[in-house]
């Protein structure tokens, strides 16, 4: 059993920073890419950021030069720092990640619960 637990959102001003965490524990023998998505309420979930192992990065256009995405390898554990947050990256923030559970089987895709950020005007 693999589990992704997220922490690290809550309510902030326009202009402000959060940081979220997500750690993968569980039966891991590794774990591949990581990413975070979000979905704002009447929207559909859409992918801001993600990692490889060796740590090349992906951003969606509307978060890239504010946004950092960062990984622990050791800890399987992935990080996005938010900087000069807007009132538009208000939404649900999910991480998920493809793990190893085991040797010569494709890895498997797994989510989080999801934390809410909310961005004050």
């Amino acid at each position: 059993q693999v589990q992704l637990v997220e922490s690290g959102g809550g309510l902030v001003q326009a202009g402000g920073s959060l940081r979220l965490a997500c750690a993968a524990s569980g039966s891991i023998l590794s774990v591949n890419g990581m990413g975070w998505h979000r979905q704002a309420p009447g929207k559909q979930r859409e992918l801001v950021a993600s990692i490889t192992r060796g740590s090349s990065t992906t951003y969606v256009r509307s978060v890239k030069g504010r946004f950092t995405i960062s990984r622990d390898n050791a800890k399987n554990t992935v990080y996005l720092q938010m900087n000069n947050l807007k009132p538009e990256d208000t939404a649900v923030y999910y991480c998920n990640a493809e793990v190893v559970v085991r040797s010569f089987v494709s890895p498997l895709g797994y989510w989080g619960q999801g934390t809410q950020v909310t961005v004050s005007s």
